[in-house]
């Protein structure tokens, strides 16, 4: 049972007959919920994994000023103060790039930056974290990590766009107020320093929109995004040029928060591929014609092997 939760009990000759019965159906859905097993799945925390290059911060001095502990530190502090989120870190220089399969396996949210060393990246790396996205992993991907091979594998275009380092005044507007992840956001988040980001943004249209910047010289930039590939749920937000302390900004921080809570794990990932043999069907069914497959499902060879 779960006390805290269950509706308190009202003296009988209060009810209805009509209305006892949904105090009855209500009280078996609040046992139901408070099982042990729900429990265990409300109480534990959301795995957050912050991976990152960490190579701007060790060359450059005005990175090192703005981030002394990295990037992957200042997102990992911010996001561990929110309740219920269990946030570390993983850089590039670490064995199996930071992301072995078992660090994977044991993530909700990946978030990613990355700028100086896309290529670095290991194809085998992104192969794992693109099939964890695929069977229901959340990935976050900021700023110059439009350009990362993770990011472009799943959106299937170039990503490319036009940029800027100037120190320009951004402007973050919520287009879309009722999504979750503009949850508490102010109407326009102003950042007095910024790198501009503008369009033609070479991305498959969004699933959803949810943030326009505009740019002091006059750009403008879809900045944030959301997609849904396989049963992972993708969200991109473009503000967070390394040379400035934008991460350290109290409204960033929170929609980066909203967008790890909102791509968290859905449902469960299809079970596929999967051959369903004739005795498995639904309805009862007799096979009418020749298969090239063998009893296992694999495509049979002229040999008659797998």
């Amino acid at each position: 049972m779960c006390p805290a939760f269950r509706p308190r009990s009202v003296a009988p000759l209060r009810y209805s007959r009509g209305l006892a019965q949904i105090h009855d159906r209500c009280d078996f859905a609040w046992r139901a919920l408070c099982g042990r097993g729900n429990i265990k799945i409300l109480m534990q925390p959301l795995r957050v994994t912050i991976w990152n290059e960490f190579i701007h911060e060790r060359e450059n001095p005005a990175v090192a000023r703005a981030y002394p502990r990295g990037i992957h530190q200042a997102l990992a502090d911010a996001i561990s103060r929110e309740s219920g989120v269990s946030a570390r870190t993983a850089t590039l220089d670490q064995p199996e790039q930071g992301l072995p399969q078992a660090i994977l396996d044991d993530t909700d949210v990946l978030v990613w930056w990355g700028h100086a060393a896309h290529e670095a990246v290991e194809d085998r790396l992104v192969t794992r974290a693109q099939e964890r996205v695929l069977g229901g992993m959340g990935l976050v991907v900021l700023h110059s990590g439009h350009y990362s091979k993770i990011f472009k594998r799943l959106m299937g275009t170039g990503c490319g766009l036009c940029w800027r380092e100037a120190g320009e005044r951004e402007r973050v507007w919520v287009v879309n107020p009722g999504h979750p992840i503009a949850a508490g956001a102010r109407d326009c988040i102003e950042l007095e320093q910024s790198e501009m980001y503008g369009e033609p943004f070479a991305i498959p249209t969004p699933d959803d929109l949810i943030f326009v910047s505009w740019f002091e010289g006059g750009e403008v930039f879809r900045s944030g995004c959301t997609w849904t590939r396989g049963s992972g749920r993708i969200f991109y937000f473009s503000p967070g040029h390394e040379a400035y302390p934008i991460y350290h900004h109290p409204d960033i921080q929170k929609v980066i928060v909203n967008g790890i809570h909102w791509a968290r794990p859905q449902g469960r990932p299809a079970d596929v591929p999967r051959n369903v043999a004739v005795e498995q069907a639904r309805e009862k069914l007799t096979r009418k014609g020749p298969s090239v497959h063998d009893a296992a499902g694999r495509v049979a060879s002229r040999s008659g092997g797998a």
